[in-house]
């Protein structure tokens, strides 16, 4: 294994980013977080946005100067793509890349395009990552708090000899140099991702909670002590788990909490969940999982909007509705506003 090498604030450049130009293209969760932070950090940003598009006005709402696509693009330096990964290739080829020039640089959050190939950029531009590692409206909520979230960032192409200097001040100006920033490549940022994404933190942890919900409530249980026993106590522990490891956690659960925590977890994930992990992850290498998210967004979504609307009307969301109203832990200091970020 590598040495870890972590970047701090200390050890960056954080004037460079303040010299380049900015477009940020989007303005979804992570531009909102993203654009906030960088203007809040003394950089140059403009949003680039469809003028009949749903986030034109919310971007205006915050004082941005927001331009047409390809307008800023023009106007930058630097061109942070944080549009939905299943549009990004149109966008860029269409009203991105014909406006780039020598020695731009092409920013992304997420490898996916640039690993799977879905972008090819010319060979005369800087193609760098900064990735934060959690949500957009978390990316800006610890901003605020003077804190960061830990981010990843990696260099595709390097024409002009210092990308990997632009990211990390990119990274700086987002908070991250506060919590730690690490290298890495598009490659093993994008399969990692999508695998903790697909086998753990989304997929498998929603999956868990539900199979745990539903079983109790098949057996009689309250719907309302199965939500506070499978669902709630996830984010109590979860922080433990975040700031010291499964040991932290176990070291403050109860002796019976721990002794069943190791012998019955491995009964629930056993070897065919460690089976279907290794498929997924083969899906995820071979471009597979790629290919099928990609036609299922471009055919009209079908199975994707019907597992919305199957997943939304689960018991399981209309208990926590009901639940989360009625208790006051639930009703101050939202990070997520829907109707402005």
């Amino acid at each position: 294994m590598s040495k870890l090498e972590i970047y701090l604030d200390k050890d960056i450049d954080k004037n460079l980013i303040k010299t380049k130009k900015i477009a940020v293209i989007g303005f979804g969760s992570q531009g909102y977080g993203q654009s906030l932070n960088l203007r809040d950090s003394g950089c140059d940003v403009v949003i680039g946005l469809r003028s009949d598009g749903n986030s034109y006005k919310k971007a205006k709402d915050y004082g941005f100067n927001v331009l047409e696509i390809e307008e800023a693009v023009k106007y930058a330096d630097v061109v942070q793509l944080l549009i939905p990964d299943e549009i990004q290739a149109g966008v860029y080829e269409k009203r991105i890349r014909p406006y780039m020039h020598a020695g731009q640089y092409l920013m992304f959050s997420h490898g996916f395009n640039i690993h799977y190939k879905k972008i090819q950029p010319s060979k005369d531009i800087n193609v760098i990552m900064v990735a934060p590692k959690g949500p957009g409206h978390t990316v800006r909520s610890e901003y605020e708090i003077n804190r960061g979230v830990p981010c990843l960032i990696a260099v595709y192409q390097d024409v002009s000899g210092d990308a990997k200097e632009v990211a990390l001040s990119y990274a700086s100006a987002i908070g991250a140099g506060r919590a730690g920033i690490l290298e890495t490549t598009f490659k093993e940022e994008t399969e990692t991702d999508l695998f903790g994404e697909q086998a753990v933190i989304c997929g498998g942890v929603s999956a868990l909670i539900k199979a745990g919900f539903e079983t109790l409530v098949d057996a009689g249980y309250s719907p309302y002590m199965a939500y506070f026993e499978v669902l709630h106590e996830m984010k109590l522990l979860v922080d433990l788990i975040n700031q010291g490891g499964l040991a932290d956690m176990r070291y403050s659960i109860s002796n019976t909490a721990e002794y069943g925590d190791m012998t019955r977890g491995p009964k629930v994930i056993g070897k065919e969940a460690r089976a279907a992990m290794k498929n997924l992850l083969k899906d995820i290498q071979d471009g597979s999982f790629a290919d099928e998210f990609l036609n299922e967004m471009n055919t009209g979504c079908k199975k994707f909007n019907e597992l919305r609307r199957q997943n939304a009307n689960h018991l399981i969301e209309k208990t926590g509705q009901e639940i989360r109203s009625a208790f006051l832990w639930n009703n101050d200091g939202k990070i997520i506003d829907r109707s402005r970020n």
